[in-house]
């Protein structure tokens, strides 16, 4: 199947510090295009791919599973270790989960982790409800483009398949218990209204990595897919300060910074 315009993966040969964005579930690397642009211009090398089953129809994601996703951003990350003499890991939603279950089993080959509204578990019904559902009904209702940006869209499914999240609930609970490995920097922003993911999410990660230089920055205007709304500037130039002050020459200049909550560190 076409990829559909915008979810094509994005990769920006640069410097030695290098960068691998994560997208989101049903997502695409549209999602975060802007901000790998804004860390390339920086001159920092670039890896943004497209997760397997995204990007195209529903009906090819439904033939996906975590280990899929997650096995496609593992190669990523082993290709930018080798190219790069230094490498952080980034991600939006799932996208964070994927960037902390990395940061849990690569330890020192990652020197930071940005996430931005990170998801760590199913809520609601659906947690206790697809197991069973999953054999019944094929799909629920899209999660894409909660944004509260007027005119910006999101480029991802209008249907989730629901083997497909059955799989990512199996994920999150893998990795929920592999968040106390997590030992590097981690700079987590949370929006305060996200209809996708909870502000509990975030305060799980928080409480379970066991990093000791951790820091919180509320988004205020934007709402799950920051990355493309009010607040994508303000995490470009957060994420680029965060690099720039683990990073051992990393030639992205310096970043204003801006007032955030500190949690520890």
């Amino acid at each position: 199947m076409p990829v559909l315009p915008g979810a094509e993966p994005y990769r920006h040969e640069g410097g030695e510090t290098g960068v691998l964005l994560c997208h989101g579930f049903t997502g695409s690397p549209q999602s975060l295009r802007p901000w790998a642009r804004h860390l390339a211009e920086r001159g920092l090398t670039v890896s943004l791919p497209l997760l397997p089953g995204h990007g195209t129809r529903w009906q090819d994601m439904r033939l996906t599973g975590w280990q899929d996703w997650y096995a496609e951003v593992d190669r990523e990350l082993r290709a930018l270790t080798e190219r790069c003499s230094q490498v952080f890991v980034a991600g939006l939603s799932m996208g964070g989960t994927l960037a902390l279950r990395l940061a849990a089993k690569h330890g020192p080959a990652i020197s930071g982790v940005v996430v931005v509204n990170p998801a760590n578990r199913m809520h609601g019904l659906a947690q206790y409800a697809l197991p069973v559902a999953r054999h019944l009904v094929p799909t629920a209702p899209g999660i894409a483009s909660d944004i509260a940006k007027e005119g910006a869209e999101e480029v991802g499914y209008d249907r989730v398949p629901l083997h497909s999240a059955h799989s990512l609930r199996a994920f999150f609970r893998l990795v929920d218990g592999e968040l106390p490995q997590v030992t590097q920097p981690l700079l987590v922003l949370r929006s305060v209204e996200d209809h996708v993911v909870p502000a509990a999410d975030s305060a799980r990660v928080l409480s379970r990595v066991s990093s000791t230089d951790v820091t919180e920055i509320v988004l205020e205007q934007s709402y799950h897919v920051a990355t493309l709304d009010h607040d994508a500037e303000r995490i470009f130039d957060e994420s680029l300060a965060f690099i720039d002050r683990l990073g051992a020459g990393t030639g992205t200049g310096e970043s204003p910074g801006k007032e955030g909550t500190a949690v520890r560190g």
